[in-house]
């Protein structure tokens, strides 16, 4: 099977965005090695940051739903175990590990018509079937159009990381002077 345009304008997409992506955390490593002297201190604060945003923010947003909302509650009452799932989503879209597989995703996977998985939440296994037989392939500007929080998201978070890391170079710089 020869990949089409469209196939690898979607690859093209992906490795702009995984780019962006690996550059939010080249900021943040050049920040922390700005903010503290030593090498292995600023190395560490990085894996610490993102073992946080890869791992705890995502048992923190389950933590939380769970305290917000109670799962004793969430099996008797569909709209309460919607609002749990929109309070874990809401509190995972501030992990840029979760920006960033949820928009390659659904980038890569033209099948997927959303990012949100609520929409499988309330449906049974006979209505998914009968869903993917019906389903055909978004093109490629329905995909963007569906990623586009993601991308500004993933894009401003990596300037803000290099702004702030500027400004804290320069402040630093001026008070050596």
């Amino acid at each position: 099977m020869v990949p089409g345009a469209e196939e690898i304008s979607r690859l093209v997409i992906y490795l702009v965005l995984s780019i962006l992506y690996v550059s939010f955390w080249l900021g943040i490593s050049i920040l922390f090695s700005v903010i503290f002297r030593s090498t292995a201190t600023s190395a560490l604060a990085s894996l610490a940051l993102w073992i946080f945003f890869s791992i705890f923010l995502s048992l923190g947003a389950n933590f939380l739903a769970g305290i917000i909302v109670p799962a004793a509650q969430t099996a008797s009452d569909p709209a309460l175990a919607i609002k749990s799932v929109e309070i874990q989503r809401t509190i995972s879209l501030f992990s840029p590990m979760t920006l960033y597989s949820e928009a390659t995703f659904t980038i890569l996977d033209p099948t997927r018509n959303t990012t949100n998985p609520l929409a499988f939440v309330l449906m049974g296994p006979f209505e998914r079937i009968s869903l993917s037989r019906f389903q055909n392939p978004l093109p490629l500007l329905q995909s963007i159009l569906i990623v586009t929080p993601y991308l500004v998201s993933i894009v401003a978070i990596t300037l803000l990381s290099f702004g702030i890391c500027y400004y804290v170079f320069m402040r630093q710089e001026i008070r050596t002077i």
